[in-house]
């Protein structure tokens, strides 16, 4: 997997890099020291035929932050995939980052393991936060979000599959939804595969947020 450093602080970009450049399995891309020059850079490998598969991100950089980097970024098809990764371990910034369209938020003090584990997770196509803390982040910060416009796609969702959206949002795992709904794990994560398919989106984490921002769910809700 192909990942790009973003980061204003070089020793940093470094450090990151000397662990995940000595797994067989993860190439460095590139590296940016902000959110603009990571666009950039993005856009450039990908025309020369070598996209990124997940972006590491930091929140607070100059010129143009993190969170509005994946913002940005969300919003180009077949982008990569975006791990923040910061100092401040606050719920502000994992809400922002998660709204933005993260799919994985990483303290910079995490042990070298759970870095590679994340990457790895995120490039499978996963999220690195458990769909259980998206739901306390949103609720949380329930008068932040902007109410959104429930997607095209959402009409097209089979009952059972409306099912497994809300059981999303409300932080179940698989194994758990398929002992709610008695069906076997397996299918679940069939359902799962095809919701995101069909409402675009990239993993269980942006399920939650969907399901809040449209209305389906509501804080406090059972």
């Amino acid at each position: 997997m192909r990942v790009l450093l973003v980061d204003d602080q070089a020793l940093i970009r470094t450090g990151l890099a000397m662990i995940l450049s000595s797994q067989p399995d993860i190439e460095i891309a590139g590296e940016a020291a902000d959110g603009a020059a990571a666009l950039r850079e993005i856009a450039s490998l990908a025309t020369a035929g070598t996209p990124v598969d997940v972006v590491i991100m930091d929140i607070r950089m100059p010129v143009m932050d993190g969170v509005t980097a994946t913002r940005e970024l969300s919003r180009v098809p077949g982008a990569p995939k975006v791990m923040v990764l910061t100092t401040f371990d606050t719920d502000e910034d994992a809400f922002a980052a998660l709204q933005a369209g993260a799919s994985g938020f990483l303290l910079k003090n995490a042990p070298p393991e759970d870095l590679l584990s994340a990457v790895r997770t995120i490039a499978s196509g996963d999220a690195v936060v458990a769909p259980r803390i998206t739901r306390r982040l949103l609720e949380r910060f329930a008068g932040q979000l902007t109410p959104a416009r429930p997607p095209a796609g959402l009409d097209q969702l089979t009952e059972r599959e409306h099912e497994v959206v809300l059981l999303v949002a409300a932080g179940l795992t698989n194994a758990e939804i398929a002992g709610r709904l008695f069906l076997a794990e397996a299918t679940v994560k069939t359902h799962v595969g095809r919701v995101l398919t069909k409402l675009d989106l990239r993993d269980r984490v942006q399920i939650v947020v969907l399901a809040y921002e449209s209305g389906l769910v509501r804080p406090g809700t059972p």
